[in-house]
Protein backbone atom coordinates (compact mmCIF):
# COMPACT_ATOMS: atom_id res chain seq x y z
CA UNK A 1 0.00 0.00 0.00
CA UNK A 2 1.57 3.23 -1.07
CA UNK A 3 2.14 5.93 1.87
CA UNK A 4 0.86 8.85 -0.12
CA UNK A 5 -2.61 7.53 -0.44
CA UNK A 6 -3.01 6.78 3.11
CA UNK A 7 -2.28 10.03 4.64
CA UNK A 8 -4.43 11.76 1.39
CA UNK A 9 -7.32 9.90 2.83
CA UNK A 10 -6.69 10.75 6.44
CA UNK A 11 -5.85 14.33 5.44
CA UNK A 12 -9.54 14.66 3.71
CA UNK A 13 -11.18 13.03 6.50
CA UNK A 14 -9.44 15.13 9.07
CA UNK A 15 -10.38 18.32 6.71
CA UNK A 16 -13.57 17.00 6.36
CA UNK A 17 -14.22 17.17 10.35
CA UNK A 18 -12.60 20.64 10.70
CA UNK A 19 -14.96 22.23 8.26
CA UNK A 20 -18.20 21.02 9.65
CA UNK A 21 -16.59 21.66 13.38
CA UNK A 22 -15.90 25.22 12.23
CA UNK A 23 -19.24 25.35 10.25
CA UNK A 24 -21.16 24.28 13.39
CA UNK A 25 -18.99 27.16 15.90
CA UNK A 26 -19.54 29.84 13.06
CA UNK A 27 -23.25 29.29 12.91
CA UNK A 28 -23.66 30.45 16.64
CA UNK A 29 -22.16 34.00 16.09
CA UNK A 30 -24.69 34.56 12.73
CA UNK A 31 -22.06 35.16 10.10
CA UNK A 32 -23.73 36.26 6.99
CA UNK A 33 -23.11 33.38 4.32
CA UNK A 34 -22.36 36.76 2.48
CA UNK A 35 -18.75 35.96 4.23
CA UNK A 36 -16.57 34.07 2.29
CA UNK A 37 -15.65 31.90 4.37
CA UNK A 38 -18.99 31.16 5.39
CA UNK A 39 -19.42 30.40 1.72
CA UNK A 40 -16.38 27.97 1.56
CA UNK A 41 -17.78 25.90 4.33
CA UNK A 42 -20.96 25.70 2.85
CA UNK A 43 -19.60 24.00 -0.14
CA UNK A 44 -17.56 21.96 1.67
CA UNK A 45 -20.11 20.27 4.31
CA UNK A 46 -23.78 20.63 2.67
CA UNK A 47 -22.49 17.94 0.11
CA UNK A 48 -22.39 15.66 3.37
CA UNK A 49 -25.03 17.59 5.72
CA UNK A 50 -27.99 18.27 2.95
CA UNK A 51 -28.60 14.32 3.03
CA UNK A 52 -28.25 13.55 6.37
CA UNK A 53 -31.05 16.42 6.94
CA UNK A 54 -33.14 15.12 5.19
CA UNK A 55 -33.62 11.95 7.24
CA UNK A 56 -32.84 13.38 10.39
CA UNK A 57 -35.55 16.09 11.71
CA UNK A 58 -33.93 19.02 14.07
CA UNK A 59 -34.61 18.75 18.00
CA UNK A 60 -36.45 21.83 18.46
CA UNK A 61 -34.20 24.63 16.97
CA UNK A 62 -31.40 22.52 17.19
CA UNK A 63 -29.92 20.63 14.28
CA UNK A 64 -27.92 17.29 14.88
CA UNK A 65 -26.44 16.84 11.99
CA UNK A 66 -23.31 17.84 12.12
CA UNK A 67 -22.88 15.60 15.31
CA UNK A 68 -24.38 13.05 13.06
CA UNK A 69 -22.04 13.71 9.63
CA UNK A 70 -19.07 13.90 12.68
CA UNK A 71 -19.74 10.10 13.77
CA UNK A 72 -20.06 9.07 10.45
CA UNK A 73 -17.01 10.61 9.23
CA UNK A 74 -15.24 8.81 11.49
CA UNK A 75 -16.32 5.25 11.19
CA UNK A 76 -15.80 5.92 7.52
CA UNK A 77 -12.81 7.19 8.37
CA UNK A 78 -11.18 4.09 10.48
CA UNK A 79 -12.94 1.51 8.26
CA UNK A 80 -11.12 2.81 5.11
CA UNK A 81 -7.39 3.58 6.77
CA UNK A 82 -8.27 -0.23 8.24
CA UNK A 83 -9.47 -1.60 4.95
CA UNK A 84 -6.23 -0.31 3.33
CA UNK A 85 -3.79 -1.29 6.26
CA UNK A 86 -5.35 -4.92 5.65
CA UNK A 87 -6.79 -5.03 9.14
Amino acid sequence: MTTWFYNFIDLLFNALTIAILARALLSWFGIGPENPLVRLLYEVTEPILAPLRRVIPPLGMIDITPIVALFLLMFLHRLILASLTGF
